[in-house]
């Protein structure tokens, strides 16, 4: 099978989690205010953890309906 490009919007999806955790630290960095008991920083970086598997199954979602479409005749 041969593999092809992935499509802007799986890709873009994808890089959302690593851009919001690895890029936009000194926007967050900082211990004030408390969310639901845990330090600002933390409580971001969960949220994200928590968010990736969310928006890598949307991408899985439409990568497969893309090779779908594809492979359609």
């Amino acid at each position: 099978m041969a593999s092809r490009k992935p499509t802007t919007r799986a890709l873009l999806l994808g890089l959302i989690p690593f851009v919001a955790m690895c890029f936009s630290v000194p926007l967050w960095d900082r211990i004030e205010p408390r969310v639901f008991g845990l330090p600002f920083n933390l409580f971001w970086l969960i949220g994200w953890i928590v968010l990736t598997p969310v928006l890598m199954s949307v991408a899985y979602r439409i990568e497969a309906a893309a090779d779908k479409r594809d492979s359609a005749p």
